[in-house]
Protein backbone atom coordinates (compact mmCIF):
# COMPACT_ATOMS: atom_id res chain seq x y z
CA UNK A 1 0.00 0.00 0.00
CA UNK A 2 1.69 3.36 -0.62
CA UNK A 3 2.80 5.29 2.09
CA UNK A 4 0.72 7.62 4.41
CA UNK A 5 1.40 10.95 3.80
CA UNK A 6 1.23 13.60 7.06
CA UNK A 7 -1.21 16.09 6.69
CA UNK A 8 -1.82 19.11 8.48
CA UNK A 9 -5.39 20.62 9.55
CA UNK A 10 -6.31 22.38 6.52
CA UNK A 11 -4.30 20.71 4.08
CA UNK A 12 -7.04 18.40 2.05
CA UNK A 13 -9.10 22.01 1.91
CA UNK A 14 -6.03 23.66 0.30
CA UNK A 15 -5.35 20.83 -1.87
CA UNK A 16 -8.92 20.26 -3.66
CA UNK A 17 -9.60 24.08 -4.02
CA UNK A 18 -6.75 24.10 -5.82
CA UNK A 19 -7.07 21.74 -7.56
CA UNK A 20 -11.07 22.86 -9.02
CA UNK A 21 -9.65 26.47 -9.45
CA UNK A 22 -9.89 26.00 -13.30
CA UNK A 23 -13.13 24.44 -13.04
CA UNK A 24 -16.78 25.49 -13.51
CA UNK A 25 -18.76 26.81 -10.59
CA UNK A 26 -21.46 24.49 -10.75
CA UNK A 27 -23.26 22.49 -8.12
CA UNK A 28 -23.66 19.31 -10.36
CA UNK A 29 -20.37 18.95 -11.60
CA UNK A 30 -19.70 15.57 -13.09
CA UNK A 31 -16.73 12.82 -12.57
CA UNK A 32 -15.62 10.97 -15.65
CA UNK A 33 -13.83 7.19 -15.57
CA UNK A 34 -11.06 7.31 -17.77
CA UNK A 35 -8.53 4.61 -18.65
CA UNK A 36 -7.59 2.14 -21.52
CA UNK A 37 -10.28 -0.54 -22.16
CA UNK A 38 -11.13 -3.77 -20.30
CA UNK A 39 -9.39 -2.19 -16.97
CA UNK A 40 -13.19 -1.81 -14.76
CA UNK A 41 -14.83 1.57 -15.64
CA UNK A 42 -18.42 0.03 -16.48
CA UNK A 43 -18.21 -2.17 -13.83
CA UNK A 44 -16.86 0.24 -10.91
CA UNK A 45 -19.64 2.76 -12.90
CA UNK A 46 -21.92 0.40 -11.83
CA UNK A 47 -20.94 -0.65 -8.20
CA UNK A 48 -20.97 3.37 -7.40
CA UNK A 49 -24.24 3.86 -8.75
CA UNK A 50 -25.36 0.27 -6.58
CA UNK A 51 -27.12 -0.69 -9.76
CA UNK A 52 -25.88 -2.37 -13.36
CA UNK A 53 -26.27 1.26 -15.74
CA UNK A 54 -23.66 0.68 -17.61
CA UNK A 55 -23.02 -3.10 -20.30
CA UNK A 56 -19.95 -4.39 -18.57
CA UNK A 57 -18.48 -6.96 -21.13
CA UNK A 58 -14.98 -8.75 -21.69
CA UNK A 59 -14.14 -6.69 -25.08
CA UNK A 60 -12.98 -3.18 -26.26
CA UNK A 61 -15.36 -0.65 -26.73
CA UNK A 62 -18.06 -2.16 -24.96
CA UNK A 63 -19.36 1.32 -24.04
CA UNK A 64 -19.56 3.62 -27.00
CA UNK A 65 -21.32 6.43 -25.66
CA UNK A 66 -20.57 8.09 -22.99
CA UNK A 67 -22.86 6.81 -19.81
CA UNK A 68 -24.17 8.93 -16.99
CA UNK A 69 -25.00 7.71 -13.85
CA UNK A 70 -25.86 9.20 -9.90
CA UNK A 71 -24.27 7.73 -7.18
CA UNK A 72 -25.45 8.35 -3.48
CA UNK A 73 -23.22 9.83 -1.32
CA UNK A 74 -22.74 8.07 1.68
CA UNK A 75 -23.39 10.65 4.39
CA UNK A 76 -23.76 9.98 8.20
CA UNK A 77 -25.13 13.62 9.31
CA UNK A 78 -27.84 13.25 6.32
CA UNK A 79 -28.87 9.72 7.36
CA UNK A 80 -29.17 10.75 11.74
CA UNK A 81 -31.33 13.27 10.08
CA UNK A 82 -33.89 11.55 8.33
CA UNK A 83 -33.85 8.93 11.04
CA UNK A 84 -34.75 11.97 12.99
CA UNK A 85 -37.63 13.60 11.57
CA UNK A 86 -38.63 9.87 10.13
CA UNK A 87 -40.43 11.92 6.94
CA UNK A 88 -41.98 10.57 4.00
CA UNK A 89 -39.38 12.30 1.68
CA UNK A 90 -35.56 11.14 1.48
CA UNK A 91 -33.82 13.30 -0.79
CA UNK A 92 -29.84 12.63 -0.51
CA UNK A 93 -27.04 13.99 -2.05
CA UNK A 94 -25.60 12.52 -5.38
CA UNK A 95 -22.35 12.31 -7.68
CA UNK A 96 -23.27 12.72 -11.12
CA UNK A 97 -20.25 10.19 -12.88
CA UNK A 98 -19.74 9.18 -16.76
CA UNK A 99 -18.38 5.87 -17.76
CA UNK A 100 -16.37 6.89 -20.94
CA UNK A 101 -15.20 4.64 -23.44
CA UNK A 102 -11.50 3.17 -23.10
CA UNK A 103 -8.74 5.32 -24.59
CA UNK A 104 -5.98 4.03 -26.33
CA UNK A 105 -1.92 5.44 -27.20
CA UNK A 106 -2.94 7.47 -30.73
CA UNK A 107 -6.44 8.47 -29.59
CA UNK A 108 -5.37 12.24 -29.71
CA UNK A 109 -4.76 11.42 -33.64
CA UNK A 110 -7.99 9.78 -34.17
CA UNK A 111 -7.06 6.03 -33.25
CA UNK A 112 -9.47 3.73 -31.91
CA UNK A 113 -12.79 5.83 -31.21
CA UNK A 114 -10.14 8.66 -30.94
CA UNK A 115 -11.14 12.49 -30.68
CA UNK A 116 -14.82 11.57 -29.42
CA UNK A 117 -12.97 10.04 -26.27
CA UNK A 118 -11.02 12.98 -25.58
CA UNK A 119 -14.39 15.44 -26.07
CA UNK A 120 -16.33 13.16 -23.75
CA UNK A 121 -13.01 13.23 -21.28
CA UNK A 122 -13.50 17.34 -21.77
CA UNK A 123 -16.97 17.16 -20.83
CA UNK A 124 -16.65 16.27 -17.57
CA UNK A 125 -15.44 18.20 -14.71
CA UNK A 126 -12.95 15.38 -12.37
CA UNK A 127 -11.27 12.35 -13.57
CA UNK A 128 -11.17 9.29 -12.17
CA UNK A 129 -7.75 7.49 -13.64
CA UNK A 130 -7.93 4.11 -13.31
CA UNK A 131 -5.57 1.62 -13.70
CA UNK A 132 -5.43 -2.45 -14.25
CA UNK A 133 -3.01 -4.05 -11.47
CA UNK A 134 -4.05 -7.57 -11.93
CA UNK A 135 -3.26 -10.43 -13.85
CA UNK A 136 -6.19 -12.46 -15.43
CA UNK A 137 -6.45 -15.09 -18.41
CA UNK A 138 -10.33 -14.43 -18.84
CA UNK A 139 -9.94 -10.48 -18.91
CA UNK A 140 -7.90 -9.57 -22.23
CA UNK A 141 -5.56 -5.84 -22.19
CA UNK A 142 -5.35 -4.17 -25.31
CA UNK A 143 -1.84 -3.98 -25.12
CA UNK A 144 -1.50 -8.22 -24.34
CA UNK A 145 0.17 -7.62 -21.12
CA UNK A 146 -0.31 -5.98 -17.85
CA UNK A 147 1.75 -2.77 -16.96
CA UNK A 148 0.26 -0.37 -15.29
CA UNK A 149 3.03 2.05 -15.35
CA UNK A 150 2.95 1.82 -19.35
CA UNK A 151 -0.99 2.21 -19.08
CA UNK A 152 -0.41 5.28 -16.93
CA UNK A 153 2.17 6.88 -19.42
CA UNK A 154 -0.41 6.03 -22.28
CA UNK A 155 -3.33 7.44 -20.86
CA UNK A 156 -1.56 10.86 -19.79
CA UNK A 157 0.10 11.37 -22.91
CA UNK A 158 -2.72 11.29 -25.12
CA UNK A 159 -4.55 13.96 -22.66
CA UNK A 160 -1.22 16.14 -22.60
CA UNK A 161 -1.13 15.97 -26.27
CA UNK A 162 -4.65 17.18 -26.54
CA UNK A 163 -3.74 19.90 -24.66
CA UNK A 164 -0.54 20.74 -26.35
CA UNK A 165 -2.86 20.83 -29.49
CA UNK A 166 -5.26 23.10 -27.61
CA UNK A 167 -3.01 25.30 -26.93
CA UNK A 168 -1.42 25.61 -30.40
CA UNK A 169 -4.95 26.66 -30.99
CA UNK A 170 -5.05 29.23 -27.87
CA UNK A 171 -2.11 31.23 -28.94
CA UNK A 172 -3.15 31.90 -32.57
CA UNK A 173 -6.13 32.94 -31.24
CA UNK A 174 -4.45 35.13 -28.63
CA UNK A 175 -2.19 36.53 -31.27
CA UNK A 176 -5.39 37.06 -33.63
CA UNK A 177 -7.31 39.14 -31.26
CA UNK A 178 -4.28 41.04 -30.13
CA UNK A 179 -3.88 41.82 -34.21
CA UNK A 180 -7.64 42.60 -34.41
CA UNK A 181 -7.15 44.91 -31.27
CA UNK A 182 -3.72 46.81 -32.76
CA UNK A 183 -4.34 46.96 -35.77
CA UNK A 184 -2.15 45.02 -36.92
CA UNK A 185 -0.89 42.98 -39.96
CA UNK A 186 -0.67 39.45 -40.13
CA UNK A 187 3.02 39.29 -40.50
CA UNK A 188 3.58 41.90 -37.85
CA UNK A 189 5.37 40.02 -34.49
CA UNK A 190 2.76 40.33 -31.90
CA UNK A 191 3.15 41.66 -28.23
CA UNK A 192 1.24 39.53 -26.14
CA UNK A 193 0.49 40.27 -22.36
CA UNK A 194 3.17 39.39 -19.15
CA UNK A 195 -0.34 37.31 -18.00
CA UNK A 196 -1.01 35.67 -20.88
CA UNK A 197 2.76 34.79 -22.02
CA UNK A 198 3.57 33.37 -18.34
CA UNK A 199 0.63 31.36 -17.91
CA UNK A 200 1.21 29.91 -21.80
CA UNK A 201 4.58 29.09 -20.88
CA UNK A 202 3.87 27.40 -17.79
CA UNK A 203 1.05 25.43 -19.18
CA UNK A 204 3.95 23.88 -22.12
CA UNK A 205 6.83 23.35 -19.58
CA UNK A 206 3.94 20.89 -17.51
CA UNK A 207 2.26 19.42 -20.80
CA UNK A 208 5.53 18.60 -22.40
CA UNK A 209 6.95 17.17 -19.25
CA UNK A 210 4.01 14.84 -19.52
CA UNK A 211 2.11 16.58 -16.33
CA UNK A 212 -1.27 17.74 -15.68
CA UNK A 213 -1.59 21.31 -15.33
CA UNK A 214 -4.18 21.23 -12.38
CA UNK A 215 -0.80 19.76 -10.30
CA UNK A 216 1.37 22.50 -10.52
CA UNK A 217 0.88 25.57 -7.51
CA UNK A 218 3.32 28.79 -8.88
CA UNK A 219 0.09 29.72 -10.37
CA UNK A 220 -0.66 33.82 -9.75
CA UNK A 221 -4.70 34.33 -9.86
CA UNK A 222 -4.09 36.67 -12.95
CA UNK A 223 -2.74 32.92 -14.91
CA UNK A 224 -5.26 31.00 -13.18
CA UNK A 225 -7.80 33.19 -14.82
CA UNK A 226 -6.08 32.72 -18.34
CA UNK A 227 -5.89 29.63 -18.11
CA UNK A 228 -9.04 28.43 -16.95
CA UNK A 229 -10.20 30.24 -20.70
CA UNK A 230 -7.45 27.79 -22.38
CA UNK A 231 -9.85 24.55 -22.29
CA UNK A 232 -7.47 21.84 -20.57
CA UNK A 233 -8.31 18.70 -19.80
CA UNK A 234 -4.77 18.51 -17.48
CA UNK A 235 -6.63 21.00 -15.42
CA UNK A 236 -9.34 19.09 -14.31
CA UNK A 237 -8.95 17.42 -10.66
CA UNK A 238 -7.81 13.78 -10.98
CA UNK A 239 -8.00 10.91 -8.61
CA UNK A 240 -5.83 7.56 -9.72
CA UNK A 241 -7.59 4.41 -8.79
CA UNK A 242 -5.87 1.11 -8.78
CA UNK A 243 -7.61 -1.80 -9.64
CA UNK A 244 -6.61 -4.92 -7.91
CA UNK A 245 -6.88 -8.51 -7.73
CA UNK A 246 -8.94 -9.58 -4.48
CA UNK A 247 -6.01 -11.24 -3.25
CA UNK A 248 -3.58 -8.15 -3.06
CA UNK A 249 -6.88 -5.60 -2.01
CA UNK A 250 -7.14 -7.88 1.01
CA UNK A 251 -3.43 -8.45 1.59
CA UNK A 252 -3.31 -4.37 0.99
CA UNK A 253 -0.49 -4.25 -1.45
CA UNK A 254 1.18 -5.71 -4.39
CA UNK A 255 4.03 -5.28 -6.09
CA UNK A 256 3.00 -2.48 -8.50
CA UNK A 257 1.34 0.14 -6.17
CA UNK A 258 4.94 1.36 -4.93
CA UNK A 259 5.64 1.78 -8.55
CA UNK A 260 2.23 3.86 -9.01
CA UNK A 261 3.05 6.08 -6.52
CA UNK A 262 6.70 6.98 -7.90
CA UNK A 263 4.95 7.59 -10.92
CA UNK A 264 2.11 10.13 -9.56
CA UNK A 265 4.75 11.72 -7.49
CA UNK A 266 7.18 12.23 -10.61
CA UNK A 267 4.07 13.93 -12.62
CA UNK A 268 2.73 16.37 -10.03
CA UNK A 269 1.31 13.86 -7.44
CA UNK A 270 -1.89 13.52 -6.59
CA UNK A 271 -4.39 11.23 -4.53
CA UNK A 272 -4.36 7.35 -4.94
CA UNK A 273 -6.89 4.96 -4.28
CA UNK A 274 -6.42 1.36 -4.57
CA UNK A 275 -9.64 -0.99 -4.53
CA UNK A 276 -10.60 -4.31 -6.18
CA UNK A 277 -13.43 -4.60 -8.59
CA UNK A 278 -13.39 -8.25 -7.97
CA UNK A 279 -13.88 -7.67 -4.10
CA UNK A 280 -16.26 -4.81 -4.37
CA UNK A 281 -18.55 -6.57 -7.23
CA UNK A 282 -19.19 -10.03 -5.15
CA UNK A 283 -20.12 -7.87 -2.29
CA UNK A 284 -22.27 -6.21 -3.71
CA UNK A 285 -23.69 -9.39 -5.47
CA UNK A 286 -24.97 -10.26 -2.32
CA UNK A 287 -26.65 -6.80 -1.14
CA UNK A 288 -30.17 -8.08 -1.02
CA UNK A 289 -28.94 -10.36 2.19
CA UNK A 290 -27.01 -8.45 5.13
CA UNK A 291 -26.29 -11.52 6.68
CA UNK A 292 -24.31 -13.31 3.55
CA UNK A 293 -22.46 -10.45 2.77
CA UNK A 294 -21.96 -10.17 6.96
CA UNK A 295 -20.68 -13.86 6.11
CA UNK A 296 -18.64 -12.91 3.10
CA UNK A 297 -16.68 -10.18 5.25
CA UNK A 298 -15.98 -12.56 7.80
CA UNK A 299 -14.66 -15.27 5.48
CA UNK A 300 -12.69 -12.57 3.73
CA UNK A 301 -11.17 -11.60 7.40
CA UNK A 302 -9.78 -15.10 7.94
CA UNK A 303 -8.10 -15.03 4.64
CA UNK A 304 -6.18 -12.10 6.04
CA UNK A 305 -5.72 -13.23 8.92
CA UNK A 306 -4.25 -16.54 7.56
CA UNK A 307 -2.34 -14.25 5.84
CA UNK A 308 -0.20 -13.24 9.05
CA UNK A 309 -1.88 -9.48 8.70
CA UNK A 310 -3.41 -8.08 11.71
CA UNK A 311 -4.48 -4.85 13.23
CA UNK A 312 -7.18 -2.19 11.63
CA UNK A 313 -4.67 -1.32 8.80
CA UNK A 314 -5.98 -4.75 7.22
CA UNK A 315 -9.88 -4.21 8.10
CA UNK A 316 -12.21 -5.59 5.38
CA UNK A 317 -14.72 -2.73 3.84
CA UNK A 318 -15.84 -1.30 0.62
CA UNK A 319 -13.76 1.53 -1.40
CA UNK A 320 -16.92 2.65 -3.30
CA UNK A 321 -18.11 4.94 -0.35
CA UNK A 322 -14.60 6.60 -0.19
CA UNK A 323 -14.19 6.82 -3.93
CA UNK A 324 -17.65 8.64 -4.30
CA UNK A 325 -16.67 11.32 -1.38
CA UNK A 326 -12.99 11.47 -2.75
CA UNK A 327 -14.65 12.33 -6.33
CA UNK A 328 -16.89 15.12 -4.26
CA UNK A 329 -14.40 16.66 -2.53
CA UNK A 330 -12.20 16.91 -5.27
CA UNK A 331 -15.03 18.71 -6.95
CA UNK A 332 -15.17 21.06 -3.73
CA UNK A 333 -19.10 19.90 -3.87
CA UNK A 334 -20.28 20.17 -0.06
CA UNK A 335 -23.84 19.03 1.50
CA UNK A 336 -26.40 21.59 3.89
CA UNK A 337 -29.76 20.23 4.65
CA UNK A 338 -33.22 21.26 4.90
CA UNK A 339 -35.11 18.65 7.58
CA UNK A 340 -38.40 19.14 8.68
CA UNK A 341 -41.96 16.47 8.80
CA UNK A 342 -42.47 16.07 5.42
CA UNK A 343 -38.99 16.23 4.09
CA UNK A 344 -35.26 15.89 4.82
CA UNK A 345 -32.99 16.41 1.38
CA UNK A 346 -29.45 17.19 0.72
CA UNK A 347 -28.58 19.88 -1.37
CA UNK A 348 -25.14 19.94 -3.06
CA UNK A 349 -23.20 23.49 -2.98
CA UNK A 350 -19.60 24.08 -3.81
CA UNK A 351 -17.10 25.10 -1.11
CA UNK A 352 -17.58 29.14 -0.56
CA UNK A 353 -21.39 29.93 -1.81
CA UNK A 354 -23.03 32.82 0.23
CA UNK A 355 -26.22 32.31 1.85
CA UNK A 356 -28.17 33.33 -1.02
CA UNK A 357 -26.82 31.59 -3.67
CA UNK A 358 -27.42 28.59 -1.37
CA UNK A 359 -31.11 29.58 -1.15
CA UNK A 360 -31.26 29.65 -5.02
CA UNK A 361 -29.97 26.25 -5.58
CA UNK A 362 -33.61 25.08 -3.48
CA UNK A 363 -35.46 28.05 -5.93
CA UNK A 364 -34.15 30.54 -7.36
CA UNK A 365 -37.21 32.59 -6.11
CA UNK A 366 -35.27 32.18 -2.29
CA UNK A 367 -31.95 34.05 -3.75
CA UNK A 368 -33.96 36.78 -5.46
CA UNK A 369 -35.94 37.02 -2.29
CA UNK A 370 -33.68 36.32 0.51
CA UNK A 371 -33.83 37.90 4.06
CA UNK A 372 -31.79 35.72 6.16
CA UNK A 373 -30.54 32.33 6.88
CA UNK A 374 -31.63 30.69 10.75
CA UNK A 375 -28.89 28.08 11.05
CA UNK A 376 -27.93 25.11 12.78
CA UNK A 377 -24.81 23.32 13.06
CA UNK A 378 -25.73 19.44 12.86
CA UNK A 379 -22.97 18.58 15.57
CA UNK A 380 -25.08 20.92 18.04
CA UNK A 381 -28.43 19.49 16.99
CA UNK A 382 -27.08 15.95 17.66
CA UNK A 383 -26.38 16.85 21.40
CA UNK A 384 -29.25 18.72 21.94
CA UNK A 385 -32.09 17.94 20.20
CA UNK A 386 -32.72 15.31 23.11
CA UNK A 387 -34.48 13.42 20.16
CA UNK A 388 -37.10 15.29 19.37
CA UNK A 389 -37.49 16.29 15.47
CA UNK A 390 -37.24 19.96 15.86
CA UNK A 391 -34.84 22.74 16.74
CA UNK A 392 -36.40 23.49 19.77
CA UNK A 393 -33.27 22.56 22.27
CA UNK A 394 -31.25 24.17 19.94
CA UNK A 395 -32.82 27.16 19.66
CA UNK A 396 -33.19 26.83 23.80
CA UNK A 397 -29.35 26.55 24.08
CA UNK A 398 -28.74 29.99 21.69
CA UNK A 399 -27.01 27.48 18.89
CA UNK A 400 -29.57 28.62 16.34
CA UNK A 401 -28.38 31.66 14.52
CA UNK A 402 -29.57 33.83 12.21
CA UNK A 403 -26.88 34.99 9.25
CA UNK A 404 -26.99 37.30 6.37
CA UNK A 405 -26.05 37.61 2.79
CA UNK A 406 -22.44 37.47 3.61
CA UNK A 407 -22.83 33.61 5.59
CA UNK A 408 -20.51 31.25 3.68
CA UNK A 409 -22.24 27.97 4.02
CA UNK A 410 -20.48 25.44 5.78
CA UNK A 411 -20.31 21.53 5.53
CA UNK A 412 -23.26 20.24 7.15
CA UNK A 413 -25.34 22.90 7.80
CA UNK A 414 -28.96 22.44 9.07
CA UNK A 415 -31.14 25.79 7.23
CA UNK A 416 -34.23 27.70 7.38
CA UNK A 417 -34.05 30.56 4.34
CA UNK A 418 -36.33 33.40 5.42
CA UNK A 419 -37.38 35.25 1.68
CA UNK A 420 -39.72 38.09 0.79
CA UNK A 421 -40.55 37.06 -3.09
CA UNK A 422 -42.87 38.88 -5.23
CA UNK A 423 -43.45 38.51 -8.72
CA UNK A 424 -40.63 39.73 -10.91
CA UNK A 425 -41.54 43.02 -12.62
CA UNK A 426 -42.56 42.82 -16.49
CA UNK A 427 -39.82 44.70 -18.70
Amino acid sequence: MPPKNKKKDGDDDAKFMRAARFGRVKNDLKMGFVGLPNVGKSTLTNLLAGANHAEAANYPFCTIDPNMVQAIVPDQKFKYLAETYKPPSVVPAVLKIVDIAGLIRGAAEGAGLGNAFLSHIAAVDGIFHLVRAFDSDEVIHVDDSVDPIRDLETIQSELCLKDKEALIKVLEKEKDRVRKEKGLSRSADVPLGDVFQSAYDKCVKLIDSNTPVQTHEDFSMGEVDCIRDFGLITTKPQIYVINMSKKSFLRKGNVWLPKIQTWVNEHGGGQIIPMSCEFEQELFDLAEDKAAQKAYIEKCEEEVKAMGLTGPGFAVKSVVPRLIRAGRASLCLQSFYTAGPKEVRAWTIMKGTLAPQAAGVIHTDFERGFIKAEVANFDDFKALHEGQASMAKVKEAGKYRQEGKTYVMQEGDIVVFMHNTTTAKKK
